[in-house]
């Protein structure tokens, strides 16, 4: 059956449909135009940093500048590129399978804050855009990353009460104070963050707005530590 189904349906290129060896995955050009993040990243949001990976930690201009609530974080890709473009229909183009495609490049970039007892959790949306996107791209590709490294994984910890403006012509402070008390803890799932080392994932940082109250939420609920996981980082050079 399976063989029948190869000549039906033979594998493509998430991105551009040509002809690929197996399902999810890129061809050959597309993984060559997709800028996915090697050698020394910040510590903290994955941002690609100049000069050789030592092994010690070493963060960013912005991440310097702030006080992020979480312990570490990476990123699989720079936002530009053919990364944007997956991450966009992943978002907007009712592409759900792309997160199937991307679980490995976030296993790879998870490597540095998979520890012992780590729990996943998605970033939530607020109803009123799942109820209009049909899904949670973050939530897709949380089950996606749980699925291939076979960790602990709750979709609905955290809640998003308050309906926040697009970020979209914010300067970072006004991106802040519109993430303001718009992340809780699920009222009855939540408390399974309780003394676990929460991963959570997204598809974009950019200011790292939504990714502090996600954390501080977690961390209200008592979880011991927290790590983020971005599949896409905005960096001032994309």
């Amino acid at each position: 059956m399976q063989s029948a189904l190869g000549v039906l349906y033979p594998p493509q290129c998430v991105s551009c449909a040509a002809p690929t060896d197996t399902d999810f995955a890129l061809c050959g050009n597309c993984w060559r135009e997709t800028p996915f993040i090697e050698g020394l990243a910040c510590d903290l949001c994955g941002d690609p940093l100049p000069g050789e990976d030592d092994g010690s930690p070493s963060h960013c201009d912005a991440c310097l500048a702030a006080n992020r609530p979480w312990q570490k974080g990476r990123a699989a890709m720079v936002y530009d590129g053919n990364a944007r473009r997956l991450v966009l229909a992943l978002k907007h183009g009712d592409r759900p399978e792309l997160a199937r495609a991307a679980a490995p490049w976030l296993a790879r970039a998870a490597t540095p804050l998979i520890c012992p007892d780590t729990l996943i959790v998605p970033m939530p949306i607020h109803w009123s855009r799942l109820l209009r996107r049909r899904y949670n791209q973050s939530a897709e590709l949380a089950r996606s990353l749980a699925r291939i490294l076979d960790i602990d994984h709750v979709p609905d910890a955290l809640v998003r009460p308050k309906r926040t403006r697009a970020h979209d012509g914010m300067d970072i402070d006004a991106r802040f104070a519109n993430m303001h008390g718009a992340i809780s803890p699920h009222p009855k799932r939540g408390a399974q963050l309780a003394g676990r080392s929460v991963l959570l994932v997204d598809d974009v940082m950019t200011s790292g707005a939504s990714f502090d109250a996600a954390t501080r939420a977690c961390l209200a609920a008592g979880a011991d530590h927290v790590n983020v996981l971005a599949l896409a980082r905005v960096t001032r050079d994309a």
